[in-house]
């Protein structure tokens, strides 16, 4: 691939490495808020995304009015994986659909929803999300998706349309046919997705070179592979991927991956993490710059 256009349009050069330090999962739970509000204000995160269909999502629309120049996408969710707690569509209650389980929810597996998902369907309750969480009064930064759900040819022209209509910048790593099938997709969806990404860069929409984040079920020694994450970065724009909470009772009942969300907490509010990042010259930025951009 090219050198990312976008580097250049922000003032750096190709040789750059730029990292967006989000937080995924926002309004999933309480202890998901606190943590995020916690860490805006220590300031080394720099963007994150809410979970519209879940208990919480009101909680996350009024923090949002009240610091309306956050960096605040939709973590677009068609998936509902917990056992003991659990959420559903907001367009719908309509089985025939194929999003809705025998429960009433929510798909746990992304797989589930990928094969019995009506694309019509689909591309209402993506809509219905984003346009909740604009009316709640959320300055929507971006979009991106719950266990890359989308990420399938049936649902992922929706997705894209989505952005591409409310002039958002979006989750769509910026990859050739080759990368898109290191990253595991089949040859026939790696040729759709690199389709897309000329199209997209054509129109002038920005997007990032990578994905990367630290894994849910390594909880020890977060520090350390925080800045081994960090010094490994590629050339270009990463969307790095966490998911602090604070340490609660209800965090605790929901998943049994809390102990990873709580470091990912306690390590990003971390000054050695900042100072590190700043050493080894990676450059933080937020989707609001992405958007600026359109």
């Amino acid at each position: 691939m090219k050198p990312n256009p976008i580097l250049k349009k922000l003032g750096f050069s190709n040789d750059d490495r730029l990292v967006i330090i989000h937080t995924d999962d926002i309004g999933m739970c309480h202890a998901s808020i606190q943590a995020y509000s916690e860490l805006v204000d220590y300031g080394l995160i720099s963007s994150g995304a809410t979970m519209v269909p879940c208990s919480w999502f009101p909680q996350v629309a009024k923090f949002s009015r009240q610091h309306p120049n956050i960096d605040m996408g939709v973590h677009l969710t068609l998936t509902s994986e917990w056992d003991n707690y659990r959420w559903s569509p907001l367009s719908t209650s309509q089985i025939d659909t194929g999003m809705i389980d025998v429960e009433g929810y929510f798909y746990r597996t992304s797989e589930e929803t990928q094969l019995n998902g009506n694309p019509a369907a689909i591309q209402i309750e993506l809509q219905t999300q984003l346009e909740r969480a604009m009316s709640a009064g959320i300055n929507v930064t971006h979009l991106d998706t719950h266990m890359n759900t989308v990420g399938h040819p049936k649902f992922v022209n929706s997705y894209i349309q989505l952005a591409v209509k409310y002039r958002l910048p979006f989750l769509f790593p910026r990859q050739d046919e080759a990368g898109f099938r290191r990253l595991g997709m089949d040859a026939e969806i790696a040729s759709i997705a690199a389709t897309f990404v000329n199209y997209l860069e054509e129109q002038g929409i920005p997007l990032v070179d990578h994905v990367a984040g630290l894994d849910l079920d390594k909880p020890k020694n977060r520090l350390d592979q925080a800045k081994q994450a960090m010094s490994e970065l590629p050339v270009g724009i990463t969307h790095f991927i966490i998911h602090p909470s604070i340490e609660t009772p209800e965090l605790l009942a929901i998943t049994p991956d809390w102990q990873s969300r709580v470091a990912d907490y306690k390590t990003f509010k971390d000054e050695k993490l900042r100072q590190y990042i700043t050493d080894i010259g990676i450059h933080i930025i937020g989707y609001k710059t992405l958007k600026s951009l359109l």
